[in-house]
């Protein structure tokens, strides 16, 4: 894992450690695959232009989103189902956050309960929203929420329906696995992932504990539950009733456009993560950073832009942030480091980001990451 010197390095060792249906299920997106690729591909038809003489022995690679100092600019996404990829989950991404001072999201279909991250991780926290159609559940969370001090509600916004996530069905991947001769196979190649997984605390979705069954105790495929429990009759007035009802930080997640963006400055959001679900809804939607330019043109200022999807090098930071993001996020940065080495894995993937993004400025002629701006970058 020391050799690990970047996201595709981590990549490869997760592919080797886990179980071929769950690896592809981290590293697979939606029909083509075609948006998944755009997102890193996007970053690199943009170039840096560097200053020089600027005099960078010290640099502040820190920003401020809804309200909380992060040490880096760019933080672990809420993602679903981690004690799949390494036994201690969120657990582990959650004290390797803490360690490096920077925002940990945790999901609704989170493998830790939202008390025991609650109590036990200091970084600041934001919980992600999934709307579902059973209205006492979504009540439990929040009042969950709120009682174990998390700083931030984030509403995923773009899973109003399941993607076609081509390689789970071909793999046959469930929350929970499903026991088929295949997978077995498939476990029997991967024996520490297989010892870790069945000798642990039994698998469970602790959010949806007393509500729903499907996830934890009934197997079923992320994109049928997101078409099945959640509700797609969700509008703005739903969204705007939730951010009162939270009545702290409210961001949206999966914003891609301007217009979306100025209503959620209209009904009182904080933030807003531009993502298209990382490739993983619909194939064929613009990559994030091509979006950032005319989102900040339209409410920059107004409210904190967050630059989700495809992040993988500190230069895709700097131009996230030049062109107009408050920060950055990503899940595959730290889900495949997780796999790898679980919180130490994430802990050299936090490590080698930040090293990258404090080096870049350095290179870019900056001290603070507020002194990017347009200027810096040229589009080919």
């Amino acid at each position: 894992m020391e050799d690990c010197r970047n996201v595709a390095d981590f990549r490869e060792l997760a592919r080797r450690r886990l179980p071929g249906p769950i690896f592809h299920y981290i590293d697979g997106a939606a029909e083509d695959e075609v948006t998944y690729a755009r997102n890193t591909q996007a970053f690199e038809a943009c170039d840096l232009v560097p200053n020089v003489l600027s005099g960078v022995a010290e640099v502040d690679p820190s920003v401020t989103v809804m309200g909380q100092r992060l040490a880096m600019p760019i933080f672990c996404s809420p993602t679903a189902l981690q004690r799949l990829f390494h036994y201690r989950g969120e657990r582990a991404v959650g004290a390797a956050a803490e360690r490096y001072g920077t925002f940990f999201g945790i999901s609704s279909l989170a493998t830790v309960s939202l008390e025991e991250i609650g109590e036990q991780i200091a970084t600041p926290k934001m919980f992600q929203f999934y709307f579902h159609k059973d209205r006492g559940l979504n009540r439990a969370m929040i009042e969950r929420c709120q009682a174990a001090g998390f700083d931030a509600l984030t509403l995923t916004v773009d899973t109003i329906t399941g993607g076609n996530r081509e390689r789970d069905l071909r793999t046959g991947f469930t929350s929970p696995p499903k026991l088929t001769l295949r997978s077995l196979a498939s476990f029997a190649w991967h024996p520490r992932w297989a010892f870790n997984y069945y000798t642990s605390e039994a698998f469970s979705l602790p959010q949806l504990s007393g509500h729903l069954q499907e996830g934890s105790k009934v197997a079923i495929s992320v994109g049928d539950y997101f078409s099945k429990m959640l509700d797609q009759g969700m509008t703005w007035k739903d969204a705007e009733a939730l951010r009162a009802q939270w009545g702290g930080p409210f961001c949206l997640k999966g914003v891609m456009s301007p217009e979306d963006a100025r209503r959620a400055v209209d009904i009182g959001c904080s933030a807003i993560m531009v993502s298209n679900h990382a490739g993983r809804q619909l194939d064929g939607s613009r990559a994030p950073f091509d979006q950032i330019s005319e989102i900040a043109d339209a409410v920059g200022g107004e409210i904190d832009i967050i630059c989700d999807g495809g992040i993988r090098r500190g230069t895709h930071i700097l131009k996230a942030l030049a062109a107009g993001a408050t920060a950055c996020s990503g899940g595959h940065m730290y889900l495949y480091a997780l796999a790898a080495g679980g919180q130490a894995g994430v802990e050299k993937a936090l490590d080698n980001l930040y090293s990258e993004v404090v080096r870049d400025m350095k290179l870019m002629g900056i001290t603070r990451l507020d002194q990017l701006t347009r200027g810096h970058l040229r589009y080919r």
